[in-house]
């Protein structure tokens, strides 16, 4: 079948991005050997972190971000490996000092790990894999809380919650909901018919992969239907709501900055 030329359903407003799999590039960064990489949002969006899609082959490795630099990896499928060194201390100019813990962590498909800042590591691939990456400058580092610490899970393990008494609408919290981690990531399950009890409008800013099933986003003034691969980014104060339509459940991943004063970093 030839594809019909010109036609998608991805899209790009001044406050929000649907970005479909039909649409996606992938490229390659700097100093990472094995790994592709689709950058859905980041900087040049105007969004004030960055969301991958990494597609790994095996062996491949992905080393420490850039200085100051918060990851979380969410596993799609494959085999990963993670392995780190916390510090003492915020990473300053390549140095670590004062070692307090280390570890390492097998993730496969549904599992997590999240790095903060002071932690070096790296995520290597047992297998082919492929892995949701966020990464985000620590914006707390001049407020009066400790060091976050590394943090992995399995989604298999994480008790879901009604959202607002809702039971067909149901949430799990991937991230601790302390003052000492800036953002939160949730994964977010719609029976079929459920949707949000009102459009948001709001000062977080979004990063949303559909993991399955799919319905209908309203995105400012626009609607669109979404499935399982696209990608969304919500800019802050961007009207917005979902309902899920078909006939599984739907499910997707979220990003939110958290814990930031609207002046800033604070």
């Amino acid at each position: 079948m030839l594809h019909e030329l010109g036609q998608t359903r991805s899209s790009l407003k001044a406050d929000h991005l649907l970005q479909t799999p039909d649409t996606f590039i992938r490229t390659p960064l700097p100093g990472i050997a094995g790994v592709q990489f689709i950058v859905h949002a980041g900087l040049r969006l105007g969004a004030n972190f960055t969301m991958m899609t990494a597609e790994f082959e095996p062996e491949g490795i992905l080393a420490d971000p850039p200085d100051h630099t918060q990851r979380f990896v969410y596993v799609l499928e494959g085999e990963l490996e993670a392995e780190w060194e916390e510090s003492g201390e915020a990473v300053q100019e390549n140095d670590i000092d004062d070692v307090l813990a280390s570890g390492e962590e097998d993730l496969t498909a549904g599992s997590y790990v999240y790095l903060p800042a002071n932690a070096r590591h790296t995520i290597r691939a047992k297998t082919a894999a492929r892995a949701v990456i966020i990464e985000k400058e620590w914006e707390l580092p001049h407020v009066d809380v400790e060091q976050p610490l590394v943090q992995w899970g399995k989604t298999d393990g994480i008790s879901a919650q009604a959202l607002g008494g809702d039971e067909s609408l149901r949430v799990q919290h991937l991230m601790p909901d302390e003052q000492a981690y800036d953002f939160a990531v949730n994964i977010m399950t719609y029976d079929p018919g459920a949707a949000l009890s009102q459009v948001e409008v709001h000062v977080m800013e979004h990063g949303l992969l559909m993991l399955e099933g799919g319905g209908i986003y309203r995105l400012g003034d626009h609607w669109y239907p979404v499935t399982a691969g696209d990608f969304i980014w919500m800019a802050p104060y961007c009207p917005q709501w979902f309902g899920a339509l078909g006939k599984t459940p739907a499910k997707y991943l979220i990003y939110k900055d958290w814990y930031r004063h609207p002046l800033g970093g604070l």
